[in-house]
């Protein structure tokens, strides 16, 4: 391709499709609105695990977590298997330069070439969001030559603590009487609405400072010859949300835009992963694809060279050791599969964002659960102690509040699923189909957990090592 276009590819922290232009009435987004009507809008984009080291390493290297490693948060040790292809290495090989704003959080961090990583816990961190000084460091980097660029702006909104207000960003916050409770979280009261305003108020920082980005490049005259993506790790930090391999947690928004190769006012049905968005990068460019990539290209897509996938995939192992509860999920265009693969233990994400031992503030507590109605207070506690398959229709259960999987008029497409589940995994060389690696890999979570983080998610020490390459890694 004789003149390569721009990178730009914009990561928020945290959130679901909770944007104007997916239809939430809770809030206005108009600069990402106008970025998705200025391209292509997918209604279904999806991360591969809703917490962020694992979704991040996907979108990066187009492989599921249990393909390259990154099943678990880099805070807790857990890397890739290796120094596979990355985003950053691919686009420095071709000549690119490369920048990042804001974390990375895959180990280990040396295989990302960058000529430019900006961090600056005052500017851009959970404590503190400078939309403007975020945007004067895009501005830099994109207009500091006229080499292509790959630039990855990570922005920290909407991670916990929810900050209502910071250097002046959202000039107008919302109050809980403003905003409803995120759908997936199903009960409603002002201590939760006090958390979801806040969160809103987050989403209304982030669209400032994408409108930012955005003008920069605008007034640099680098806006035609780029493709920005615009997409988040993984789903909100409240109940059925972050963590859990539910709609909340894995229902992302996912958009692009490139004038001139990207019709304009498009929304798009199509099954959408973030391991599609390393092919899509790479077709953008002219380069080759690496072998064995199970994603699929947006470009190649939009063009009909490529027919859309039937079935979506996606899973969860852990975020930190204490956290551990291996599950995988399959879903077409109606029907989603979920399975719990360990049956020994309560699901630990749910009891941290939900019931008596709740540990992050904007889930459900014990009280409101014990007052909410009957096919609530059965999906919490279903969240908490799952059965080894779960069964929802997305169509007309879109948050998943009733389980068929006992249901015998759904017997053959839960059979169906399952099969294709299976399919997956043996192309995917999921190692965790063999049950005496799952057995290996719980007990050593098992060990760790018992010696490092007992009553403490976070742990007293980091000294323990992993061994899960010498019989996990596949590929």
């Amino acid at each position: 391709m004789a003149n390569r276009p721009n990178i730009l590819l914009m990561v928020s922290e945290d959130n679901g499709q909770h944007l104007s232009c997916y239809g939430d009435e809770n809030i206005q987004t108009p600069n990402i609105d106008k970025l998705a009507e200025e391209g292509v809008r997918f209604e279904n984009g999806y991360t591969t695990q809703s917490v962020c080291s694992p979704g991040r390493a996907s979108l990066l290297t187009g492989l599921y977590p249990h393909q390259n490693g990154q099943f678990g948060l880099a805070t807790h040790k857990y890397a890739l298997y290796d120094d596979f292809p990355n985003m950053q290495s691919l686009l420095k090989s071709a000549g690119y330069r490369t920048g990042m704003l804001g974390k990375l959080h895959i180990n280990p961090e040396n295989l990302f070439p960058l000529d430019l990583w900006w961090n600056a816990r005052e500017s851009i961190s959970f404590a503190h969001r400078d939309v403007v000084k975020t945007a004067d460091m895009a501005n830099d980097f994109m207009g500091a030559s006229d080499e292509p660029f790959l630039l990855m702006v990570n922005f920290s909104d909407a991670h916990l603590p929810f900050i209502k207000q910071d250097f002046g960003v959202p000039e107008h916050p919302l109050e809980a009487d403003d905003v409803m409770p995120l759908p997936q979280v199903g009960i409603d009261t002002q201590r939760i609405r006090e958390h979801t305003a806040d969160y809103y108020n987050c989403m209304l920082r982030l669209d400032t400072c994408v409108g930012l980005v955005l003008e920069k490049l605008e007034t640099l005259g680098k806006a035609e010859n780029t493709l920005v993506i615009f997409t988040t790790d993984h789903g909100a930090q409240f109940s059925r949300g972050k963590t859990s391999i539910y709609e909340g947690g894995l229902r992302v928004p996912l958009m692009m835009r490139w004038p001139g190769w990207i019709a304009s006012e498009q929304v798009r049905p199509e099954l959408m992963s973030h391991i599609d968005i390393l092919p899509t990068v790479l077709e953008a460019i002219g380069e080759p694809v690496p072998d064995g990539l199970p994603g699929l290209s947006a470009l190649s897509l939009l063009s009909g060279k490529k027919a859309a996938r039937e079935h979506l995939f996606a899973e969860w192992c852990a975020g930190g050791p204490a956290s551990y509860f291996p599950q995988r999920s399959v879903r077409d265009s109606r029907f989603k599969l979920i399975w719990n693969m360990l049956q020994d233990r309560s699901n630990p994400g749910a009891v941290g964002y939900s019931g008596p031992e709740q540990r992050w503030a904007p889930g459900a507590n014990a009280d409101e659960i014990t007052r909410a109605d009957e096919v609530v207070r059965k999906a919490y506690g279903r969240y908490e102690n799952p059965p080894e398959f779960e069964l929802f229709d997305l169509a007309d259960d879109p948050w998943e509040w009733i389980d068929l999987s006992e249901n015998p008029e759904f017997v053959d497409v839960l059979a169906g699923l399952r099969d294709r589940l299976n399919v997956w995994q043996v192309e995917t060389q999921d190692a965790l189909r063999v049950p005496e690696n799952l057995r290996k890999l719980t007990q050593k979570h098992d060990e760790i957990v018992g010696q490092f983080y007992q009553g403490d998610a976070w742990g007293n020490s980091r000294d323990y090592d992993w061994e899960y390459t010498e019989y996990l890694y596949q590929i």
